[in-house]
């Protein structure tokens, strides 16, 4: 096949997929046999036209990426006849025909994918939830399972303590002994 030539490292039914999906969308009735055959139980009546955001024939709809390889809706007698009418003279579709059409290919609009889905009330829910349930664990620790504070644990205890390493002289080249001024019992 001359696209395995062209593209060495995909598959041969990648090869035959790209081809597929690189024809006019008119002529997707002429996909060969083994890519309908595995695809299109999936799929239903419904055309591959593209060759996907991830080269794979499934609909999604993306703001990225806004031609999906299948069309929304299958084939109805309906949409064909759209189909056909649709090859001569647009003026001569009414606007409800020209909606018609776009809604057998695509599920939403730009401006309904843009529309604010009240998923940020659910997000919100959930991270108070989970900051409350952590607020609980918290204070149950705090209450059972912590033992209260050592005693060397408050101001006066550290100190005494620091008082008693300046008598002591401890580490006197770097250490706080190093900061103290003993001639004049003051810090430096």
């Amino acid at each position: 096949m001359a696209l395995s030539r062209l593209f060495p490292r995909t598959s041969t039914s990648a090869a035959r997929f790209m081809w597929a999906s690189t024809r006019n969308a008119h002529q997707s009735s002429s996909v060969p046999a083994s890519l309908k055959d595995k695809y299109h139980p999936k799929l239903g009546n419904r055309e591959i036209v593209g060759y996907g955001w991830n080269g794979q024939p499934t609909y999604i709809d993306r703001l990225e990426f806004p031609c999906p390889p299948v069309r929304f809706r299958e084939n109805t007698p309906e949409v064909l006849a759209l189909r056909e009418k649709e090859k001569g003279d647009w003026n001569a579709l009414s606007l409800e025909e020209k909606k018609a059409l776009y809604r057998a290919s695509f599920r939403e609009t730009f401006a309904e994918m843009n529309a604010p889905s009240g998923e940020w009330k659910s997000i919100m829910a959930m991270t108070l939830l989970g900051l409350s349930f952590t607020l609980w664990v918290m204070l149950y620790f705090k209450h059972f399972v912590l033992q209260p504070l050592p005693r060397t644990i408050n101001r006066e205890w550290q100190e005494k303590q620091l008082e008693l390493m300046i008598k002591q002289r401890q580490n006197p080249v770097e250490g706080v002994a190093s900061h103290w001024d003993y001639e004049n019992n003051r810090w430096k």
